[in-house]
Protein backbone atom coordinates (compact mmCIF):
# COMPACT_ATOMS: atom_id res chain seq x y z
CA UNK A 1 0.00 0.00 0.00
CA UNK A 2 1.29 3.45 -0.83
CA UNK A 3 0.95 5.97 1.92
CA UNK A 4 -0.05 9.24 0.06
CA UNK A 5 -0.49 11.16 3.42
CA UNK A 6 3.20 10.60 3.66
CA UNK A 7 3.85 11.42 0.18
CA UNK A 8 2.28 14.85 0.19
CA UNK A 9 3.63 15.99 3.68
CA UNK A 10 7.14 14.70 2.24
CA UNK A 11 6.18 17.25 -0.98
CA UNK A 12 5.14 20.09 1.60
CA UNK A 13 8.13 19.70 3.01
CA UNK A 14 10.39 19.90 0.45
CA UNK A 15 8.66 21.40 -3.37
CA UNK A 16 7.56 24.10 -1.59
CA UNK A 17 10.12 26.56 -2.53
CA UNK A 18 12.69 25.96 -5.25
CA UNK A 19 16.19 24.92 -3.86
CA UNK A 20 19.53 25.03 -5.77
CA UNK A 21 20.90 27.24 -7.31
CA UNK A 22 18.80 30.11 -8.76
CA UNK A 23 18.71 30.68 -12.57
CA UNK A 24 21.16 33.37 -14.01
CA UNK A 25 18.84 36.24 -14.40
CA UNK A 26 16.57 35.94 -11.41
CA UNK A 27 16.07 37.22 -8.10
CA UNK A 28 14.24 35.93 -5.03
CA UNK A 29 12.97 38.28 -2.73
CA UNK A 30 10.81 37.14 0.05
CA UNK A 31 7.69 39.13 1.01
CA UNK A 32 6.63 37.53 4.30
CA UNK A 33 5.74 33.99 3.67
CA UNK A 34 5.54 34.22 0.31
CA UNK A 35 8.67 33.93 -2.09
CA UNK A 36 8.84 36.36 -5.25
CA UNK A 37 10.55 35.19 -8.44
CA UNK A 38 11.66 38.12 -10.73
CA UNK A 39 13.42 38.58 -13.75
CA UNK A 40 11.56 35.69 -15.85
CA UNK A 41 9.10 36.59 -18.46
CA UNK A 42 6.66 36.64 -15.79
CA UNK A 43 6.35 36.86 -11.77
CA UNK A 44 5.79 33.98 -10.14
CA UNK A 45 4.91 33.71 -6.53
CA UNK A 46 5.73 30.45 -4.29
CA UNK A 47 4.39 29.84 -0.14
CA UNK A 48 4.15 27.46 1.84
CA UNK A 49 0.58 25.06 2.43
CA UNK A 50 -0.48 27.66 4.74
CA UNK A 51 0.69 31.20 4.56
CA UNK A 52 -0.52 32.34 7.87
CA UNK A 53 -2.15 35.40 7.16
CA UNK A 54 -6.08 35.88 7.02
CA UNK A 55 -8.09 38.40 6.19
CA UNK A 56 -7.40 42.11 5.36
CA UNK A 57 -4.10 40.91 6.13
CA UNK A 58 -3.83 38.48 2.94
CA UNK A 59 -5.70 40.71 0.69
CA UNK A 60 -2.62 43.38 1.27
CA UNK A 61 -0.33 40.30 0.63
CA UNK A 62 -1.92 39.27 -2.59
CA UNK A 63 -2.07 43.18 -3.99
CA UNK A 64 1.86 43.66 -3.22
CA UNK A 65 2.57 40.72 -5.58
CA UNK A 66 -0.21 42.49 -8.25
CA UNK A 67 1.35 45.92 -8.09
CA UNK A 68 4.79 45.06 -7.72
CA UNK A 69 4.48 43.16 -11.33
CA UNK A 70 2.49 45.84 -12.42
CA UNK A 71 5.11 48.46 -11.91
CA UNK A 72 7.52 46.36 -13.90
CA UNK A 73 4.93 46.03 -16.56
CA UNK A 74 4.79 42.33 -16.12
CA UNK A 75 1.71 39.87 -15.63
CA UNK A 76 2.47 37.16 -12.39
CA UNK A 77 0.74 33.70 -11.52
CA UNK A 78 0.36 32.28 -7.86
CA UNK A 79 1.08 28.77 -7.69
CA UNK A 80 -1.88 27.05 -5.49
CA UNK A 81 -2.41 23.45 -4.26
CA UNK A 82 -6.32 22.30 -3.96
CA UNK A 83 -5.69 22.06 -0.06
CA UNK A 84 -3.50 25.27 0.75
CA UNK A 85 -4.75 27.58 3.64
CA UNK A 86 -6.43 29.59 4.18
CA UNK A 87 -9.54 27.94 2.66
CA UNK A 88 -10.54 31.36 1.03
CA UNK A 89 -7.26 32.15 -0.68
CA UNK A 90 -8.68 31.26 -4.18
CA UNK A 91 -11.35 33.28 -3.75
CA UNK A 92 -8.90 36.53 -2.49
CA UNK A 93 -6.64 35.44 -5.78
CA UNK A 94 -9.50 36.11 -7.53
CA UNK A 95 -10.94 39.54 -6.08
CA UNK A 96 -7.51 40.87 -6.49
CA UNK A 97 -7.80 40.26 -10.21
CA UNK A 98 -5.78 37.09 -10.29
CA UNK A 99 -7.57 34.35 -13.04
CA UNK A 100 -7.18 30.71 -12.37
CA UNK A 101 -5.83 28.33 -15.28
CA UNK A 102 -6.94 24.73 -15.79
CA UNK A 103 -5.86 22.59 -12.97
CA UNK A 104 -3.04 20.30 -13.31
CA UNK A 105 -2.60 16.66 -10.84
CA UNK A 106 0.06 16.72 -8.42
CA UNK A 107 1.58 13.13 -8.82
CA UNK A 108 4.51 11.26 -6.95
CA UNK A 109 6.19 8.30 -7.91
CA UNK A 110 9.53 6.29 -6.82
CA UNK A 111 11.74 6.89 -8.96
CA UNK A 112 13.80 2.67 -8.73
CA UNK A 113 10.85 0.94 -10.18
CA UNK A 114 10.40 3.57 -13.06
CA UNK A 115 14.12 3.43 -14.35
CA UNK A 116 15.27 1.86 -17.12
CA UNK A 117 16.82 1.22 -20.59
CA UNK A 118 14.42 3.30 -22.98
CA UNK A 119 12.54 1.98 -25.26
CA UNK A 120 12.33 4.24 -28.51
CA UNK A 121 10.37 3.69 -31.73
CA UNK A 122 12.67 2.36 -34.37
CA UNK A 123 14.62 5.78 -36.20
CA UNK A 124 14.58 7.71 -33.06
CA UNK A 125 17.31 8.64 -30.85
CA UNK A 126 17.42 10.07 -27.12
CA UNK A 127 20.15 12.93 -26.77
CA UNK A 128 21.07 15.22 -23.89
CA UNK A 129 21.35 18.76 -25.00
CA UNK A 130 22.41 21.83 -23.22
CA UNK A 131 23.37 24.09 -26.19
CA UNK A 132 21.71 26.99 -27.47
CA UNK A 133 20.61 25.55 -31.14
CA UNK A 134 18.92 22.69 -29.24
CA UNK A 135 17.06 24.76 -26.62
CA UNK A 136 15.87 26.60 -29.06
CA UNK A 137 14.77 23.32 -30.64
CA UNK A 138 12.94 22.02 -27.24
CA UNK A 139 11.08 25.55 -27.43
CA UNK A 140 10.22 25.02 -31.09
CA UNK A 141 8.70 21.82 -30.44
CA UNK A 142 6.45 23.36 -27.35
CA UNK A 143 5.76 26.22 -29.54
CA UNK A 144 4.21 23.33 -31.65
CA UNK A 145 2.63 21.48 -29.66
CA UNK A 146 0.89 23.46 -27.39
CA UNK A 147 -0.09 26.05 -29.75
CA UNK A 148 0.69 29.08 -27.94
CA UNK A 149 4.84 31.16 -28.05
CA UNK A 150 6.56 29.09 -25.98
CA UNK A 151 9.98 30.86 -27.26
CA UNK A 152 10.80 32.01 -23.88
CA UNK A 153 11.35 28.29 -22.57
CA UNK A 154 14.82 28.52 -24.12
CA UNK A 155 16.16 31.16 -22.44
CA UNK A 156 14.81 29.53 -19.07
CA UNK A 157 16.56 26.47 -19.97
CA UNK A 158 19.46 28.64 -20.75
CA UNK A 159 19.67 30.13 -17.53
CA UNK A 160 19.35 27.02 -15.44
CA UNK A 161 22.07 25.22 -17.27
CA UNK A 162 24.13 28.34 -16.56
CA UNK A 163 23.28 28.30 -12.83
CA UNK A 164 24.32 24.89 -12.37
CA UNK A 165 24.34 21.96 -15.39
CA UNK A 166 24.88 19.21 -12.96
CA UNK A 167 20.92 19.96 -11.73
CA UNK A 168 19.20 19.47 -15.04
CA UNK A 169 19.19 17.35 -18.01
CA UNK A 170 17.35 17.83 -20.93
CA UNK A 171 16.48 15.36 -23.69
CA UNK A 172 15.53 15.56 -27.12
CA UNK A 173 14.28 12.65 -29.07
CA UNK A 174 15.23 12.70 -32.58
CA UNK A 175 14.11 11.23 -36.14
CA UNK A 176 15.87 12.13 -39.16
CA UNK A 177 17.02 15.16 -37.28
CA UNK A 178 14.17 16.77 -36.52
CA UNK A 179 12.77 16.98 -32.70
CA UNK A 180 9.69 14.21 -32.13
CA UNK A 181 9.69 14.61 -28.43
CA UNK A 182 11.47 15.89 -25.39
CA UNK A 183 11.34 16.71 -21.91
CA UNK A 184 13.69 17.77 -18.95
CA UNK A 185 14.32 17.14 -15.76
CA UNK A 186 14.92 19.21 -12.64
CA UNK A 187 16.77 18.08 -9.58
CA UNK A 188 16.03 19.71 -6.41
CA UNK A 189 19.17 19.38 -3.98
CA UNK A 190 18.81 19.13 -0.31
CA UNK A 191 15.17 16.96 -0.76
CA UNK A 192 14.47 13.64 -2.31
CA UNK A 193 12.42 14.56 -5.23
CA UNK A 194 12.89 15.17 -9.26
CA UNK A 195 10.85 17.14 -10.73
CA UNK A 196 9.69 15.77 -14.39
CA UNK A 197 9.21 19.08 -16.63
CA UNK A 198 8.57 19.63 -19.73
CA UNK A 199 7.17 17.36 -21.95
CA UNK A 200 5.60 17.40 -25.04
CA UNK A 201 5.30 15.21 -28.16
CA UNK A 202 4.23 15.74 -31.42
CA UNK A 203 0.76 14.41 -32.31
CA UNK A 204 2.16 12.07 -35.21
CA UNK A 205 4.53 10.34 -32.78
CA UNK A 206 2.18 9.96 -29.71
CA UNK A 207 1.39 6.61 -28.49
CA UNK A 208 4.74 5.25 -29.86
CA UNK A 209 6.47 5.25 -26.34
CA UNK A 210 8.73 8.35 -26.67
CA UNK A 211 7.05 9.57 -23.60
CA UNK A 212 7.36 6.16 -21.55
CA UNK A 213 11.62 6.57 -23.07
CA UNK A 214 11.33 10.35 -21.49
CA UNK A 215 10.23 9.09 -17.85
CA UNK A 216 12.55 6.05 -17.81
CA UNK A 217 15.68 7.63 -18.26
CA UNK A 218 14.78 11.00 -16.66
CA UNK A 219 14.19 8.53 -13.57
CA UNK A 220 17.33 6.38 -14.26
CA UNK A 221 19.08 10.05 -14.10
CA UNK A 222 17.31 10.57 -10.46
CA UNK A 223 18.48 7.25 -9.46
CA UNK A 224 22.01 7.63 -10.62
CA UNK A 225 21.88 10.36 -8.41
CA UNK A 226 20.40 9.40 -5.27
CA UNK A 227 17.22 10.61 -5.85
CA UNK A 228 14.19 8.64 -4.64
CA UNK A 229 10.95 10.67 -5.82
CA UNK A 230 10.04 11.99 -8.99
CA UNK A 231 6.90 14.70 -9.28
CA UNK A 232 4.96 15.68 -11.65
CA UNK A 233 2.37 18.24 -12.73
CA UNK A 234 0.30 16.21 -15.26
CA UNK A 235 -1.91 17.80 -18.01
CA UNK A 236 -4.60 15.36 -18.56
CA UNK A 237 -2.98 13.85 -21.10
CA UNK A 238 -0.23 12.70 -19.17
CA UNK A 239 -1.89 11.60 -16.04
CA UNK A 240 -2.72 8.02 -17.28
CA UNK A 241 0.55 7.46 -18.19
CA UNK A 242 1.81 8.15 -15.32
CA UNK A 243 -0.67 6.05 -13.30
CA UNK A 244 0.88 3.24 -15.46
CA UNK A 245 4.21 4.03 -14.05
CA UNK A 246 3.51 4.21 -10.37
CA UNK A 247 2.86 7.54 -9.73
CA UNK A 248 0.10 8.54 -7.15
CA UNK A 249 -1.78 11.76 -7.23
CA UNK A 250 -1.38 13.43 -4.03
CA UNK A 251 -3.55 16.97 -4.78
CA UNK A 252 -4.06 19.41 -7.82
CA UNK A 253 -2.21 22.89 -8.89
CA UNK A 254 -3.47 25.26 -10.60
CA UNK A 255 -1.87 28.67 -11.46
CA UNK A 256 -3.51 31.59 -10.55
CA UNK A 257 -2.64 34.20 -13.19
CA UNK A 258 -2.35 38.15 -13.38
CA UNK A 259 -1.96 40.10 -16.31
CA UNK A 260 -1.63 43.62 -17.15
CA UNK A 261 -5.14 43.45 -19.29
CA UNK A 262 -6.70 41.80 -16.86
CA UNK A 263 -6.81 44.92 -15.06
Amino acid sequence: MVDTDALLAAYDAQMRMPSGAVPTGLTYERDGPVLRIVGGPVGRIRAPRDVGVTGAGLDRLIARQRDYFRARGQGVEWKLRAHDRPADLPRRLAAAGFVPGEPASVLIGPAEPVAAEPVLPDGVVLRQVSEAEDLRRFADLQTEVFGVDCSWVAADLGARVSADPDLITILLAESGGRVAGAAFAEFCPGTDFVALLGGATLPQWRGRGIYRALIAARARAAVDRNFRLLHVDASPASAPILRRHGFHQITTSTHYEWTPAHA
